[in-house]
């Protein structure tokens, strides 16, 4: 049952980063990540939110699989 929640959680991510123009098989973790090695303001700024949960979060969410599919490339 944990795994069923963890699934919908990461869904409910990914579909938030559809929402915003990204790819809907990346998180937006994954995404923000990706951003701020890029030096993108919005990508540092919720990086640096996440740390206060979970260090180096999005560094360690970045999938270099997923993201080609963005419908605004960035």
């Amino acid at each position: 049952m944990k795994r069923y929640f963890w699934n919908i959680l990461i869904s409910i991510d990914q579909l938030g980063n559809a929402l915003f123009a990204g790819d809907p098989d990346e998180t937006i973790s994954s995404r923000a990540g990706k951003a701020m090695q890029k030096r993108q303001a919005w990508g540092c700024i919720l990086c640096k939110a996440l740390n206060w949960f979970d260090k180096d979060h999005c560094l360690k969410s970045i999938d270099t699989t997923e993201g080609a599919d963005a419908a605004i490339k960035g």
